[in-house]
C-alpha cells in the first residue's frame, strides 16, 4: 500500500488503518475542507505526524496550529477535536496503549 494513494473525501475524514497488532495501531487519515464536529476522547495516547496540509486543533481547551512536518502528541484521555483542515490534509496518527 502507497500512503499516498487516496481519494479526498468531500466531508469529514477518511481512516484507512496502516497496521494494528497488540497495543499500536497506525492510522492513515486525509482530511477534506469540510468537517463534521467530533470530539475525541481516546483511552490510548496518540502522536500524529501531517504530511500533507495544515489542521487547526483543539486540545483540552487550547488551539494547536499543526502544518506540513509537525508533529503532536496527544495523551490518552485529552478531549481533542479538528477544529479546521485543508482539502487533502494527510496524517499519519499512531495509537498506542501502555
Amino acid at each position: 500500500m502507497n500512503i499516498y494513494d487516496y481519494k479526498i473525501p468531500n466531508i469529514g475524514e477518511d481512516f484507512t488503518t496502516l497496521f494494528e497488532k497488540e497495543k499500536i495501531k497506525i492510522v492513515r487519515i486525509v482530511s477534506s475542507d469540510t468537517l463534521e464536529t467530533k470530539e475525541y476522547c481516546q483511552e490510548e495516547d496518540e502522536f500524529v505526524l501531517l504530511l500533507e496540509g495544515s489542521a487547526k486543533l483543539d486540545l483540552d481547551g487550547r488551539v494547536v496550529a499543526l502544518n506540513r512536518g509537525d508533529t503532536l502528541y496527544i495523551p490518552a484521555k485529552s478531549k481533542h477535536k479538528v477544529l479546521a483542515t485543508d482539502k487533502g490534509t494527510l496524517w499519519i496518527a499512531i495509537h498506542f496503549a501502555h
